[in-house]
């Protein structure tokens, strides 16, 4: 592996560091300033709307997709030190550039398994940033880290699936600009092979039966900035037979591959994360003083910040030789490093995040800096797109089969 960035990465990771400083960065209090004025709290601030037209100004869209014909066109490698970059300011930097889950997720899926007239009905307008998404899979009443457990029926009625279920924490359906949800149900709960039970159908937001319950928290944010995160029910809901994406018994392999992308590109976007963590306690440090010197002189802080370096330094190695693996040998070929950054990244950005808080004492767990909002998405990183647990059974598992 070439641990050089090629002269297109360098060109981009150039380019979207200006974007970041000369725009983003300054926009991060405007747009809190501006979110408080408007008539509902999932509407974009103004402000977002003038970074996406920046963004595509300045070539910065949809730089997440490999398929040239839809997006950039960047390998995962390429892509990887772009998405650490706008990690660095999660909350605006994934949707000034159209990069932003669930949206990616739903794009990569309806780029592979949709049909002509889906990707042209939905496809094309996520693309251009004109709507937004939803993937609903998580469901409150049973363990959906198990995919095979979930209870929403997707039955066949002549030319129309009729869907009935309750899903929660289906992230982007409070934005007003939520046009379809992705969801997934079982078509077949008795078939032999209980991952070819589920299919996914496209639901139009607008549908009879569909609604939208409430709101729900993650550590009492309602994460405005990604449209929020909704229970939904779905009564009685029809769609027709053609709003199937791929074929039925097919959804959890296409959830399987929708998954792997996004948590390479969640762990891309958490070492930004922590490099804006690393910045906040270095800054603190060499400019707050307590008992007679700085904070840069005492030993304890020293070590948070050696500690933090060194695990940074790691985490970005084992990320890009997972997205080296994803582009050479494909997904199933990287499928125990996507595991294990998925385990380590999060777990080890919480601890630094965790530790810039400390240091900041009062005004780390507070609305002025981005701190605490950082910690609580990478605290909630631990549980989605599978929980760490999970994973580190399945790796567990690979490992010890060479032994057997």
């Amino acid at each position: 592996m070439d641990f050089a960035y090629d002269a297109r990465t360098e060109e981009l990771r150039r380019r979207l560091t200006d974007f970041m400083t000369e725009h983003v960065h300054p926009a991060e209090r405007v747009a809190h300033e501006q979110r408080a004025t408007l008539a509902s709290p999932w509407e974009n601030p103004p402000v977002v709307e003038e970074l996406k037209a920046e963004a595509r100004r300045r070539g910065l869209w949809n730089l997440f997709l490999p398929d040239a014909e839809h997006g950039a066109g960047l390998t995962n490698l390429q892509y990887a030190p772009l998405a650490e970059i706008m990690g660095r300011s999660p909350q605006l930097a994934p949707t000034a550039t159209n990069c932003a889950a669930p949206d990616t997720g739903n794009m990569e899926l309806l780029a592979q398994f949709g049909d002509e007239t889906q990707r042209k009905r939905w496809l094309e307008p996520l693309l251009a940033g004109e709507i937004r998404s939803a993937f609903a899979m998580t469901e409150p009443d049973v363990a959906s880290s198990d995919a095979t457990n979930i209870t929403t029926r997707i039955e066949r009625d002549g030319d129309e699936y009729v869907l009935t279920g309750r899903k929660w924490y289906i992230s982007g359906a409070m934005s007003p600009d939520c046009q379809v949800f992705v969801v997934m149900g079982k078509t077949d709960p008795d078939a032999p092979d209980p991952r070819r039970q589920q299919s996914m159908v496209l639901v139009p937001r607008d549908t009879p039966g569909v609604t939208i319950r409430r709101a729900m928290r993650v550590f009492g944010y309602e994460d405005h900035w990604h449209g929020g995160h909704a229970e939904v029910l779905f009564d009685r809901v029809r769609v027709p037979v053609s709003h199937l994406v791929g074929e039925e018994g097919g959804g959890f392999g296409i959830a399987q591959a929708r998954l792997g992308p996004g948590r390479i590109h969640h762990c891309m976007r958490l070492i930004g994360m922590a490099e804006r963590a690393i910045e906040a306690m270095c800054e603190r440090a060499v400019s707050r003083t307590a008992f007679g010197k700085e904070l840069a002189r005492q030993g304890v802080v020293h070590n948070w910040i050696a500690d933090a370096r060194v695990t940074v330094e790691q985490l970005r190695l084992l990320v890009l030789k997972t997205a080296w693996l994803m582009d050479t040998v494909g997904n199933k070929g990287a499928h125990t490093e996507i595991q294990a950054i998925k385990i380590a990244t999060p777990r080890a950005v919480v601890d630094i995040l965790d530790r810039a808080i400390q240091l900041h004492g009062a005004a780390g767990v507070g609305q002025d800096l981005p701190l605490a909002e950082l910690y609580a998405g990478a605290r909630t990183l631990m549980i989605a797109d599978g929980p760490d647990e999970v994973h580190q059974r399945s790796l567990a598992r690979r490992e010890l089969r060479r032994y057997r």
